[in-house]
């Protein structure tokens, strides 16, 4: 068994705005190898992502660019299995690299959440967040530091592997599979706007603002295709905001929608939310569209 964790953190809502990343090599149950660095994201970092991860302008001043360190994130992960604790990272990795006409590392991604779901009961369909699975398997690590972060989601997939028997490879075909093999529990069977239980963000909440580029409906079928509730407004219980790409510049100014002030202010409070561009989000459905398309 051998593959690289990864994770990144980002200074704003924008998923190519990295300004630090996490690898960690395992070969077996061992780890093997680990790199980090900070990046220079030459974008501005919005007060909610300091917030979450402590890291601001003057941590990264004199840092590389991702130009800069794309030799070596191609080394790390070219041809690699890549894991990954839910598929948010391998869309920064997708968004990041465009802003400079790089190519993506051709490597096999393995969602760590999606194998955390379908080893534990306790995680298939709430409680599957990094720092929760982690308190499950007994793992403990400082969380939003992306090297900390990659390395409990390695331990996660090892974890997952000795629980349930299967290899890597295994897991790479059962993910792919319904958490439960019951008819009763498709999503055929659930009203669309509820999040299909067996979509890999099946947990999430998600609200739309701004003007997007699809039909504001298209963009709901889509995230409950993914699992997600879609609900009409931001609340104590809403996880993602999805922001029209020209709405979410508007983050480094004042012309916040009443739904962006709202999750701003539930972010202050501690809440998780993710606030993301449209893009992002439609990159998000690409990574996912067998789950989108069964």
């Amino acid at each position: 068994m051998e593959f690289v964790a990864i994770d990144f953190e980002t200074a704003n809502p924008s998923y190519a705005s990295i300004c630090q990343i996490g690898f960690a090599h395992y070969s077996g149950p061992a780890l093997t190898d680990e790199w980090k660095s900070y990046v220079d994201p030459e974008d501005y970092f919005h007060p909610m992502n300091v917030r979450v991860h402590g890291i601001d302008f003057p941590m990264v001043r004199g840092a590389p660019r991702l130009p800069e360190v794309h030799s070596d994130i191609v080394r790390w992960l070219g041809s690699r299995v890549v894991v990954s604790h839910t598929a948010f990272d391998r869309v920064a990795l997708q968004q990041a690299p465009s802003r400079y006409n790089l190519p993506v590392p051709d490597c096999q991604w393995l969602d760590s959440s999606l194998v955390a779901r379908r080893t534990w009961s306790e995680c298939a369909y709430a409680g599957y967040g990094l720092a929760s699975v982690c308190r499950l398997i007994g793992h403990d690590f400082a969380h939003h530091d992306a090297l900390e972060d990659a390395k409990a989601a390695g331990q996660v997939m090892i974890a997952a592997c000795a629980t349930s028997g299967l290899s890597l490879n295994d897991w790479t075909t059962r993910i792919r599979r319904p958490i439960s093999e019951s008819p009763s529990s498709r999503y055929a069977q659930r009203t669309q706007r509820e999040g299909n239980p067996d979509g890999p963000l099946f947990g999430e909440v998600v609200a739309f603002t701004g003007a997007l580029s699809i039909p504001r409906a298209t963009a709901a079928d889509l995230a409950a295709a993914l699992g997600c509730e879609v609900a009409s407004g931001v609340n104590k219980r809403t996880t993602m905001l999805v922001v029209g790409d020209q709405d979410v510049a508007r983050l480094a100014g004042h012309e916040l929608s009443s739904k962006q002030r709202r999750a701003e202010e539930l972010a202050t409070g501690g809440q998780t939310i993710h606030i993301l561009r449209e893009s992002d989000f439609v990159a998000l459905v690409a990574v996912h569209e067998p789950a989108v398309q069964s």
